[in-house]
């Protein structure tokens, strides 16, 4: 191995459309709320949660992915605990 590969060894660059796997768990803010789903918008991709109140809104979460589509970067996840809210 070159010293320049071992220097940038497990280096990635990272993207503003993240993808997920379905049964992947994060944590993240919920961003919005629109036609009774919570958003929670990570760079450019968008996980929608159904069956939650707009008071959620500017909380931190932690969430389950149940669906997600890699072409339109957009999901469908469940809210599994309240983290927090935020500080601004």
């Amino acid at each position: 191995m070159s010293r320049l590969s071992a220097l940038f060894e497990g280096v990635g660059f990272r993207t503003n459309r993240p993808t997920f796997e379905p049964g992947e768990e994060l944590a993240a803010f919920v961003t919005g709320y629109e036609d009774g789903q919570a958003l929670v918008r990570i760079g450019d991709t968008v996980l929608r949660i159904d069956d939650t109140t707009p008071d959620l809104v500017d909380t931190q979460i932690r969430l389950r992915v149940e669906e997600f589509d890699d072409n339109d970067h957009v999901g469908r996840a469940t809210v599994l605990d309240t983290i927090g809210d935020s500080s601004f």
